[in-house]
This record gives structure tokens, sequence and C-alpha cells, in this order.
């Protein structure tokens, strides 16, 4: 049993998918006792039951319509921010020049929050899905440009050196020594860019929307229907998974060569 404490040691996939489940189970049961032994009001916490009852009305009430719309502003945010973030990213870690003009500039706007540019983006671009996107957009750009030039950045300098040793041009090192060690940095990268698209669409959501899960949300809200919440927040949270667990293939797909163990 020890042998599983060990630091960084991979464990069987069995036993991780195992312990996975378990904390999802034990997170409902605390659930069900937080109800029904800390008599908590429905208002507060309601019970799993009285959840899943929601789920199923709301199934059949546009509650799929809603997850559509929210998945469309979020995937077309993140792919305009991931066309224009990664490649300057990528060059800005790999000339210096590039960083020297790119770099104060993007870090003076990304501590500036996306929330703030809501009315600006209503603004500039109305109520309809460019404005959502757009949140999306700006809320993920910036962090995803100096996180990708900082995975670059890492490539190390002797991989760069042995391949200008042995004859091979900047160009050449670029495209076969510097993206092939990046690449697998920034698919992690784009995983977590992707999580913050989906709480950027939620704000996003919360303000001038009549659709998406930040409304059903909001207007749940409103009516004081906890369940009703608590199903939009499930439903982000099984929609992160997915999400995540789509890009976790994709990497073993695209990098067989740095696969990890579990």
């Amino acid at each position: 049993m020890g042998k599983y404490f060990k630091l960084n040691t991979p464990i069987p996939g069995k036993l991780y998918f195992s312990l996975s489940v378990a904390a999802f189970v034990l997170l409902l049961l605390a659930w069900q006792l937080g109800v029904t032994v800390g008599h908590l009001p429905p208002t507060h916490l309601p019970p799993p039951g009285a959840v899943a009852r929601a789920a199923v009305e709301l199934a059949g009430n546009g509650l799929i319509n809603d997850i559509g719309i929210s998945f469309f502003r979020v995937t077309t945010g993140f792919l305009l921010a991931a066309a224009i973030g990664v490649p300057l990213g990528i060059l800005m870690g790999s000339l210096k020049v590039v960083e020297a003009f790119f770099e104060p500039l993007l870090a003076f706007f990304r501590y500036m929050p996306a929330s703030a540019f809501i009315p600006l983006t209503i603004i500039w671009l109305s109520i309809f899905e460019t404005q959502k996107i757009g949140v999306v957009f700006i809320g993920i750009f910036f962090q995803l440009v100096l996180m990708v030039m900082d995975v670059t950045h890492n490539v190390p300098q002797d991989l760069i050196d042995t391949a200008y040793t042995l004859g091979a041009r900047p160009l050449e090192v670029f495209r076969r020594v510097i993206l092939p060690a990046a690449l697998p940095g920034i698919m992690d990268t784009l995983r977590v860019a992707l999580g913050w698209a989906w709480t950027y669409v939620i704000v996003a959501e919360l303000v001038a929307a009549n659709s998406g899960l930040g409304f059903l949300i909001m207007n749940a809200g409103r009516q004081l229907s906890t369940p009703d919440m608590f199903v939009g927040i499930l439903t982000i949270g099984v929609l992160g998974i997915i999400c995540d667990m789509s890009f976790k293939v994709l990497y073993r797909w695209l990098f067989p060569w740095t696969e990890r163990e579990v």
C-alpha cells in the first residue's frame, strides 16, 4: 500500500478510476448528509433528488438549447483566441525582439478583468452573440499568449544549440526542435484556457442575455429556484470534465512520444 504514496509515482489505471469515482460518491453522500443531518433549508442547499428532478424537467424545457448556445460561445471565443494567441506566443518565446515589443503591452492588459469590459463590449458589439464571444476572447487571450510564450521559452537550450552545431538553419531549428518540444506544453495551456473560457462565458451571460447557462442560473436566482441554479452550475461542471477528458485523449493521440503514465 505504501508504494502508492511515493511522490510522483504512477498508479494503476483501474485504481485511478476507482478513486475518481469514489470522490464523486463521497461528495454526493456529504451533500445528502448536509441536507438531512444539517437540516439545511432547500433554498440554501436542495437535496440531490430535487436537483435531479429539476434537471429532468429543464431537459425538456430549454436546457439542451442553453447548453448548445453556451458551448457555441465558448468554442468560438476560445478558437479565435487560440488562432491568434498561440502563433503570437510561440514567436514571442522564440524571438526576443517580438517578446520585447508585445510582452509589456500584453502584461498591461492581462491585469484588466474581463468583466470590466462587459459595458464596453455591449457598446462596441451590441448585445448579440459577438458580445459574449468578445468577452470570452478578452478573458483568455492575454493570459494564453503569455503562457504559450513561457512554454516556448522553456524548450531546453541544449537542444537548440545541438541543432545549430549539426548545421541546422534557424527556420529548421524552429520547425524541427522548438515546435515539437513546445507543442505538448501548449496543448496543456489550451486545456487550462478552455476552463477559463467557461468562466467568462457565464459572466457574459449574466448580463444582457436571454439564453445560455449563465442566463439560466441568473433567471433561477431571480425566482429563488435553487434546484434550477444547481442544475446550471453542475451542467457546467459536467461539460468541463468532458472538455478536459477530450483534451487528454487528443494529447495522447497527437503526442504519443510523451504519453504519461497514470
